[in-house]
């Protein structure tokens, strides 16, 4: 599990009590957070393979993530559960999501200073190894996956252009139609 997935303790431990029930029910554990607070916050980012997620999914994914949470008890507080889609403008927690999205514009920030920075922006030029190629201003460069802090995509009207095409492509499955079977003039 990367750190991108679950940054802190509890949130990897979580990770590892909820992914194999995610897993097994044909999705993919994308990020978990646990935000403090009054009632405390369990937010679950869950995707099929190929991407995209449903709202019914979602809830069957809420319902079997509860019952297992429930006897694992892994948070000893009332908190809220919230399982969700990664979004548009979502967060760049696996190496293949650098490859999914390349020639899109992402924000990244790393743990330690690259050359006098830590905050990069650029459009996404897929993976070499374990290294997310990103094109800035000053050329390609390449952040090993094991330096990034974090990571997601910029908000774009290209993006959104994009995702709705896809969405809208996705959304008819013709296998759910009937053949419309050409016919002649009636005859009397």
């Amino acid at each position: 599990m990367t750190d991108l997935i679950a940054k802190t303790g509890m949130d990897k431990k979580i990770a590892e009590i909820i992914a194999p029930v995610i897993e097994d029910m044909g999705f993919e554990l994308v990020r978990i957070r646990l935000q403090g607070g009054n009632t405390p916050l369990l937010q679950i980012m869950a995707e099929r393979p190929e991407g995209g997620i449903e709202v019914d999914e979602c809830a069957e994914i809420s319902t079997a993530v509860s019952a297992i949470l429930d006897v694992e008890d892994p948070i000893s507080d009332q908190y809220t559960l919230e399982v969700g889609s990664p979004g548009i403008d979502r967060p760049l927690t696996r190496l293949k999501d650098f490859d999914t999205y390349e020639g899109y514009e992402a924000k990244i920030e790393t743990h330690d200073l690259i050359d006098g920075q830590k905050r990069f922006r650029g459009i996404l030029a897929g993976v070499e190894g374990s290294e997310v190629l990103v094109n800035v201003d000053a050329g390609t460069i390449g952040l090993q996956f094991d330096w990034l802090a974090d990571a997601k995509l910029v908000l774009t009207d290209e993006l959104i252009k994009e995702m709705l095409k896809a969405r809208k492509t996705a959304a008819i499955d013709e296998t759910k139609y009937d053949d419309i079977e050409a016919e002649g003039p009636e005859e009397e």
